[in-house]
């Protein structure tokens, strides 16, 4: 057995054991599990194919840690935030259409259909926002996602050239974000969370996570995807409008920094991609003209199915409407979502999303009557929340992702932020009272 599989199985045995006392240790593992998949590299295949299943496993003793650890758990102000029933909701929407809608055939043989994957996805989200609710237990969580992100930047950097496909990096992500644009986005979401990290951390720390970003930033490179490209841009926009003010000179600075890196490691074929760029159809290559044509099919499916087509069934679909693009994807999350889950649907993800502005909205207001040490270490988190949202919400115009995890994850931060100011507010005020 390899030193590194050794020393994965010892981490992830930790992980399950700890996570009966902490569960946040069960989070942080099946977070870990998810983002670097260690079932497919060969480190970790030997322990999968042993019947070994990580993330069932890791998922199983967090909620018995949960179980075990109830009366240590606090939740804040309230048990179901109202982010969490818009996304209760939105299962209800997706699991009604599964029993109404046409059946879905052909695609989903040995995976999950996405209504199952979805439900999984839920009962972990929320485990995780009723666990991650103070600020070290978010901080710890931002390292975690720091960590895998350097660890895939490291694996991107060292593939051989057999691993890029029409010269753009494939199938190095989690197992549900392997494709270039997608892993390109996880990738791209990252930064702000390493940046926030960096600012934070003392020396060792900062050229640990000084690491993190540029690995990071030259994987995405690596993936040429201009929906990662237009993501960082409007994160650039979002950091420069929302920056703290204590820190808005570093931030400056890193985001130029970040964009003079990113134009030292671009090449020829990665600006021409970008440069590609266009609202005008004549000027569109074949893969971004593909795109109108598949969201212009994606709306006469709303039009002919207003209460949607139902959850994964786009590629059986899409056919009727452009034949030749039969089994081809939306390449987009809003798109498919309005398709597959219609009025309703749509309807109910966008106040999911107008809430998780509101919750940042809310604790962007509070934390400025805090002490100052602790007003800057939410505000901190804060901001490097809402600018990974804009990354990640912006590549998903282009990318679909409606029925993938880290959507969720990232989307639900700023319910775990919320609950870990209102754990501290009622701290100061029993505090206070004493």
């Amino acid at each position: 057995m390899s030193s590194r599989g050794l020393l994965f199985i010892s981490v992830f045995t930790f992980c399950v054991l700890g996570a009966l006392a902490l569960p946040q240790l069960g989070i942080y593992g099946y977070l870990a599990d998810y983002c670097l998949n260690p079932a497919d590299q060969w480190w970790g295949r030997p322990f999968a194919q042993m019947g070994i299943r990580f993330s069932f496993t890791l998922a199983l003793a967090t909620m018995a840690g949960i179980f075990l650890q109830r009366k240590k758990l606090r939740f804040g102000e309230k048990l179901i935030e109202k982010q969490e029933w818009l996304m209760v909701l939105f299962l209800l929407v997706v699991w009604g259409l599964y029993f109404f809608a046409p059946q879905t055939v052909g695609r989903y043989g040995s995976t999950d259909h996405p209504a199952i994957k979805l439900a999984k996805i839920f009962i972990f989200t929320l485990m995780m926002t009723h666990v991650i609710t103070d600020l070290n237990k978010l901080k710890g969580l931002f390292a975690v996602l720091s960590s895998a992100a350097f660890l895939l930047g490291i694996k991107a950097w060292s593939v051989p050239y057999s691993a890029f496909s029409r010269g753009r990096l494939e199938g190095i992500g989690g197992a549900d974000f392997s494709e270039a644009n997608f892993f390109a986005a996880f990738m791209a979401a990252m930064l702000p969370l390493i940046g926030i990290m960096f600012l934070r951390s003392r020396w060792p720390g900062k050229l640990y996570y000084a690491a993190c970003g540029a690995f990071t930033a030259n994987a995405v490179v690596l993936c040429r995807s201009r929906g990662a490209f237009l993501g960082l841009v409007m994160g650039a926009v979002a950091a420069f409008i929302f920056a703290p003010k204590k820190y808005r000179k570093h931030i400056v600075i890193l985001c130029m920094a970040g964009m003079v890196g990113v134009i030292y490691l671009s090449d020829d074929f990665f600006i021409q991609r970008i440069m590609s760029i266009s609202t005008d159809q004549s000027e569109m290559d074949e893969s971004s003209s593909s795109r109108i044509r598949l969201w212009k099919a994606g709306l006469r499916m709303v039009a002919s199915h207003p209460l949607g087509i139902g959850p994964g069934n786009w590629y059986q679909t899409i056919g009727r409407y452009i034949p030749e693009y039969e089994g081809k994807d939306s390449h987009s999350t809003y798109v498919k979502c309005f398709a597959e889950l219609g009025v309703i649907g749509l309807a109910v993800f966008l106040l999911f999303l107008l809430q998780s502005s509101l919750n940042l909205r809310h604790i962007y207001l509070q934390v400025h009557s805090l002490p100052p040490p602790e007003e800057e270490e939410f505000t901190q988190l804060y901001f490097a929340i809402l600018v990974a949202l804009v990354i990640f919400m912006t590549c998903a115009l282009t990318i679909t992702m409606i029925y993938t995890e880290i959507l969720w994850v990232l989307l639900m931060l700023p319910v775990c932020l919320k609950r870990s100011l209102d754990n501290y507010l009622q701290d100061q005020e029993e505090t206070d009272g004493f």
